[in-house]
This record gives C-alpha cells, structure tokens and sequence, in this order.
C-alpha cells in the first residue's frame, strides 16, 4: 500500500487546499482548463490567488471532443460489447467529457488505452510539490464528471488508517468529521472517488470505519483493490443517455445515480428486495460481485424524466448527553457529523437506549414524482433497534436504539462491527434512490453493565472505561479514560458513582461533583503519543 508515494510513509495530515499555499503567478480571475489531446492540465492559473479559504471549482473546457472509440481494444465482455453498441446507437453519452484523477502518482491507475474518451487529469509541478494531487481528494472541485481514485493511507504509527477514515475522523484537513462536509461537496458537483479500505475492514478484524456514507467506494483490500471498481464507474458514466447525463449533471445527481446504479447491479442484489438489505451496502465493496453489463443496461434504462432523487435527511429530535455526568472529555461530542445523505453519531453516553427522530422530508424528485420511503436496518442487533415511521410515505421515522455488543457483518461473517447502520431509500415509482445513511458508533472496548431497575427499565451499574485487553477502538475518537464508576442508587433515582482510579476511590454525586465540586476534563497527549483524558479537581 502506497503512503505518499512508494517507500515513505505518511507522517503527517497531507495538504489541502484549505491550507495556505505558497504559489503566486499574478492571477486573480482563475483560467478555465482547455482540454488538449485528452489530458486536463491543471496549473496555478486555473486556481484563486493564495491563501484560500473555500475549495475552489475549477472550470475545464473541452473545445474539440475526443473522436474515439468508447472502449479500448479486447474489450469483449457481455458489458463491453452492451455499451460498444449503445453507444454506436447513440443511446449512451461515452466518456467524452468525464475527467479522471489519479491522486497516487500512478501507483494504482485506471487504463486509459481502455477508455480512450476519457480526459486525464495533470498537475503543474508546483502543485505537485504542495501535495495537491495527492492523496484524498477533499481540496478541488470541477464542473465536470470526475472518477478518481488514490491508493495512499498512513500506514505507520498509532493513528494508522486508509483514507476514508482519514477523512471522517478529520486527519486530511478540518476538524473531525468535517471530512464528510467536503465528501458530501464532491457528491452533489458528481465527483466519486474509491479509496482502498486496506487494514480497516479486514477478514478476521473489525470495521473501523466510523460510519457508512454514499459520498465515495471504499474498495475491500490494499494497492489495486480500487481499479475494478474505478472501471465500473467509468462504464456507468458511459452507459448514460446523453440527454439523461446531462439532466443529473445539471440537478447534482449524477453522483447519487452512479452510486445507485453500482450498488444496485452487482451480482448479489438480485432486485428491489436485495436492495434493501445490508448485502447492497457494505462498508467496502469487494471485487466479486461486480457485473458490468447489469450496471451498463441499468444506467441505460434512466431517462431524464424519470431520475432518482437524492434522499435529504435531518434530525428533528435527539437526546443530548450531559458532559460530566453521562460523557467526559473536554470538546468530545456525540455528533460526528451530520450532511444530508450521511448522519453520524457516537454513543458516549452511560444510557441503555437512546431515541432519535429523524426525517427525509426535505427531499425532493426533480421531476415532482411523489415518493415512497424505506427505512432499512442494515447492521446492529435487531432486538435493540426499532424503527417505526411517522406518516405514510414513511418520510420520517422514530428510531429507538439499544445498547449492543459487536455484531457480524451480513456478508463478512468474519469481520466485527460496533456500528449501528440505517439505510434510508426513496422511491419515485420508476427507481431506487441511492441510500442515506444514518450510523452510530458504539464504544465495544468498554465493559458495561446493566440491570433492569424498580420500574422494569434497565440502568447502568458498571462502566469501565479502560479498554479490555486486545480490544480495537480509534483512538482519535475514543481517547483513553483509565477509570471504573460503580452507580449508586436510591430506588429508580441515581444518587451518583464511586470512581477508581489512579486518584484512588472517590465518591461522585447525581451533578457528577467530588465534595461539592465539578472536576475539568481536558483531553491531553499521553506518554504514548495517545489523546487521554485526565480527571483535574478546579
């Protein structure tokens, strides 16, 4: 697995352009790309003037489109020699105009002799010295079709990681999980990116992934893992109608259609009812599966008057844990992010059940096609989980969740999970809808103990929060708490906690005071290297 490039290892968060960079060539009003000979290539003149402070959308033109074949030679498959016809048709748009981003410096590259319409994408050597074409692709925009792709990940140290975890727990610029923010960007302007998976979602591991979002394919396995999939994109965006590309590219759908038609087509999901079930949305997508003439007829068959929509979603009512009572840790929080296709959470709190009402009442059919809402469980325990919907179109719903150990994964039954993984799916009564996701991260390196109380409801009587041994947890969204709490109390009232620590035993009251004053929980660097989390007395 390549880090920055082979042989040297990521140690540090890459660059961004949300980071100052040192260019300066006098240009104020950013040129457009004027495509040339197939190739994109991008120089400081297509970008603002230094220091930027948004991502900049950068404008390509193509002043002649590539007269070439849609596909390479040998290309001689069912979904091959599919798309070779529709295009010689004219029902399927081609790749001319789709632009391709390889962010890992050729190390896993798409084969553009086998798509020759595509256009690709070259970096200025002063660009390539910021890192701009390197790594996850959360710094540029384009007002054009992208696929990319970068096998690249920290592959060294206690925050090793792939790039979407990266990205989602705020290691490739931002703060974390506002990733999710520039992933949700790439979405809606139809940009898609596969990232290797590489050590966190391995056979006999655990999902370490935070959450499951629509906004990119995560590829299951290391170096090359992502070029199966990065052909299948460029299939389907060939496969479109013209006049259908050009509606989704126009709406901000295009992006959300792909990842429908990906998910939908492959060789395990054999209709509307696999659809809806985990198999079609795993966290990382292997190679098996993959069926490319499925994905070229099922983007073929989309007209522009019947596009999907993109699911919106929105939490209207949540509880909020109390800091120093129910959660510690000074800036630690239980949203890790919230987008309109992907919500995240994080269950600090001490509570057995948590209750969430959520919505996809903002979510729109660009054609006015009245829609149709499923709200799937795709992982978690079943019997702690219940999701009951508010109306009849099922546009929002009541979300009940219970505390649970790890679980298998449907479809990897060797591979844990700690997340909580909902799927919500529109329908306008012609297609499916990409999926929405909302997840929740359980703690699974704690040990809890619960017990039902006088009125039948189950209460915590245990935490510890030092991590068992052998357990897997991310340390930048988990920092270390090397304490135990035993609760006390006086019928269905808690009456506070005994603590034990390296402080000794200390007695906690219901307000979470020690003798009658709140400690401070700052979150500091450890002798390790690690975030921790200290108990100071004020």
């Amino acid at each position: 697995m390549l880090a920055l490039v082979a042989g040297l290892v990521m140690a540090a968060p890459m660059p961004t352009l949300s980071q100052d960079t040192t260019w300066s060539l006098g240009e104020t009003d950013p040129q457009p790309i004027e495509v040339n000979g197939g190739v994109a290539y991008l120089s400081p003149v297509h970008l603002p003037p230094p220091p930027l402070t948004d991502r900049p959308t950068v404008r390509v033109t193509f002043p002649t489109l590539k007269n070439a074949p849609v596909l390479g030679p040998k290309m001689d498959k069912r979904g091959h020699l599919l798309l070779t016809q529709l295009f010689a048709q004219g029902k399927a748009a081609g790749n001319r105009g789709d632009l391709y981003d390889n962010r890992d410096r050729g190390h896993s590259r798409l084969n553009m002799k086998l798509h020759p319409q595509m256009t690709e994408l070259l970096y200025h050597p002063v660009l390539r010295d910021q890192g701009v074409d390197l790594g996850p692709a959360v710094g540029l925009l384009f007002d054009v079709p992208v696929i990319g792709n970068s096998s690249t990940a920290l592959t060294k140290g206690p925050f090793a990681r792939s790039l979407p975890r990266m990205i989602l727990t705020g290691m490739a610029g931002g703060s974390v999980g506002g990733g999710a923010d520039a992933l949700y960007q790439n979405y809606v302007t139809g940009q898609i990116d596969v990232y290797p998976s590489n050590r966190d979602h391995e056979a006999g591991g655990q999902d370490m992934f935070p959450a499951n979002t629509p906004y990119y394919i995560i590829s299951q396995g290391r170096s090359g893992s992502d070029r199966p999939h990065l052909e299948a994109l460029a299939m389907i965006l060939a496969a479109f109608r013209p006049a259908t590309k050009a509606r989704l590219m126009e709406t901000g759908l295009l992006a959300p259609t792909v990842q429908m038609v990906f998910r939908r087509s492959r060789d395990q999901v054999d209709g509307p009812a696999d659809y809806r079930t985990a198999i079609a949305h795993p966290t990382a997508f292997p190679k098996r599966g993959l069926n490319l003439a499925r994905m070229v007829a099922q983007a073929n068959t989309i007209r522009p008057d019947d596009i999907p929509p993109m699911v919106r979603l929105s939490v209207l009512e949540e509880p909020d844990a109390e800091p120093g009572i129910e959660m510690f840790g000074d800036g630690l929080s239980e949203r890790l992010f919230d987008t309109p296709s992907a919500i995240a959470r994080i269950w600090r709190s001490h509570q057995f059940t948590r209750e969430m009402v959520v919505s996809a009442a903002d979510t729109s059919d660009p054609n006015g096609h009245p829609l149709t809402f499923d709200w799937v469980l795709l992982r978690g325990d079943a019997r702690q989980v219940t999701i009951k919907p508010l109306d009849d179109t099922g546009a929002s719903a009541r979300i009940t969740l219970g505390w649970q150990g790890p679980q298998v994964i449907a479809g990897s039954p060797d591979i844990l999970s700690t997340r909580v993984d909902i799927a919500v799916i529109a329908n306008n009564g012609v297609h499916d809808s990409a999926p929405a996701f909302l997840s929740m991260l359980l703690p699974g390196h704690e040990t809890r103990y619960y017990t039902p109380g006088p009125d039948a409801r189950m209460r915590i009587t245990r935490l510890v929060r030092t991590p068992r041994d052998g357990a897997k947890f991310d340390p930048l969204l988990f920092p270390r708490m090397d304490w135990a709490d035993d609760f006390t109390y006086d019928g269905p009232m808690r009456t506070g906690w005994m603590r034990s620590s390296d402080l000794g035993e200390q007695r906690f009251d219901a307000m979470g005071a020690v003798k009658g004053r709140k400690p401070l929980y700052p979150v500091i660097q450890g002798a390790d290297g690690l975030p921790v989390v200290l108990q100071q007395t004020r």
